[in-house]
């Protein structure tokens, strides 16, 4: 096999990285955006040259307006989309906002329609499944000071 046709066959996914944020009652803070139809947590594409990390930091600021420290990665979750190819998706703990932090917010209007924080037992009706269990997924590892690989949004185990 030629180097081409080796390179040709490496995988080439798109990352996103995001950031799940509590408040004072351990509720997630889901987005409103306006592109989607379901909520969803902060974040976007890693863009070139760009770090999963950076592109958290990033995506939080232009997203919410807010610079709160991004601590460590919760979830990498391998999720390859029919309509996209594959994706390998970071999430990072955003930890508690503070009361200052939560009225500092100042969404982007053209992505961001709204925000609120959530139940752990509401979540599963305002989003996706997959999106559901890799918050639930990140929350658990955020507790238990793990970091987890899930595929789908599940852990590889459950998918054999």
């Amino acid at each position: 096999m030629s180097e081409n046709e080796h390179e040709a066959r490496m995988a080439h996914p798109r990352m996103a990285a995001g950031a799940l944020f509590f408040d004072e009652a351990d509720r997630v803070l889901l987005v409103e955006p306006s592109y989607k139809d379901y909520r969803d947590i902060p974040g976007g594409y890693v863009e070139e040259g760009e770090s999963s990390r950076q592109a958290c930091v990033r995506e939080v600021q232009e997203e919410l307006g807010i610079a709160p420290h991004i601590g460590r990665l919760l979830v990498v979750d391998w999720a390859p989309n029919p309509g996209e190819g594959d994706n390998v998706l970071y999430r990072y703990d955003g930890g508690r906002l503070s009361a200052g932090n939560r009225r500092q917010i100042a969404l982007h209007a053209d992505e961001i329609r709204g925000f609120d924080f959530h139940d752990a037992d509401r979540v599963p009706e305002l989003t996706i499944p997959r999106l559901t269990r890799r918050i639930a997924a990140g929350n658990e590892a955020r507790v238990n000071g793990l970091t987890v690989y899930l595929q789908h949004g599940e852990p590889p185990e459950a998918r054999s």
